[in-house]
């Protein structure tokens, strides 16, 4: 593969994490213990030198049971998380689309989180204003966005948190079991509107437990299993050794 056609690099990323054994009852009493070497933890390895590269709009499915590592990798190549070694190199601009409406102010509105989201993906608020609309228009909450979002159902919060986030065509795409956001009308309007952003050329790495919608979206998938990687490949083929 051509360094030109290649839209995101993995290169022997591991991520361990620390699991202390013991339960520490203050902040101070943790840096007291840390500072005496007194803390007992086991070191957990979540990714297991994982490596591959996905091309410039291609659309890659990862795959796996719970606990596989899927949702650590993703965060790791929006750079949410920073791994133990190895590297993650990202061409182009990226949207997240990642535990949607995490980063939602409760106490604001709606329409003022619009710009609160816009700013936190690095867009202005007169780029969020000529989108304003659109968004509230695809999120169907006309009627509620100016209610503070502590009102909003998860679902309500979600599909805001999606039209946020696809409002611009970004180069990257990371995307986590979003396409199960609202009732099955919007569901498809989610769809529909990921095809827009293939069709534009967008690069996708794509996560869900959907096998049905890794079939139809993506045309190779990745098999994690314990941090580690099963299967690369076509994606009816590692779907059939999966099921199997």
């Amino acid at each position: 593969m051509n360094k030109e056609d290649i839209a995101i690099d993995v290169s022997d990323i591991v991520m361990t994490y620390r699991l202390y054994q013991e339960k520490v009852d203050s902040i101070k009493e943790y840096f007291v213990r840390m500072l005496k070497q007194k803390l007992q933890y086991k070191e957990y390895e979540a990714l297991k030198h994982i490596s591959f590269q996905v091309k410039k709009s291609e659309i890659l499915g990862v795959i796996g049971l719970n606990g596989a590592g899927k949702s650590t990798l993703l965060k790791i190549v929006a750079g949410i998380l920073k791994p133990t070694s190895g590297q993650v190199t990202v061409h182009g601009s990226m949207a997240p689309l990642i535990e949607l409406g995490a980063g939602f102010d409760e106490q604001l509105t709606g329409r003022e989180n619009i710009y609160l989201n816009g700013s936190l993906l690095g867009h202005s608020n007169k780029y969020m204003k000529e989108r304003e609309e659109s968004i509230i228009r695809f999120a169907e909450l006309n009627e509620f966005i100016d209610v503070p979002v502590k009102n909003y159902s998860s679902g309500m919060k979600a599909r805001l948190g999606f039209s946020i986030a696809t409002c611009v065509n970004p180069d990257v795409l990371i995307v986590d079991e979003v396409l199960s956001v609202g009732d099955f009308k919007f569901q498809q309007k989610c769809q529909e509107r990921m095809q827009e952003l293939l069709n534009g050329g967008t690069t996708v790495l794509f996560v869900s437990h959907s096998l049905g919608e890794v079939e139809k979206l993506c045309t190779r998938t990745v098999w994690l299993e314990k941090g580690e990687v099963k299967m690369i490949g076509n994606t009816s083929d590692v779907l059939e050794k999966f099921r199997n």
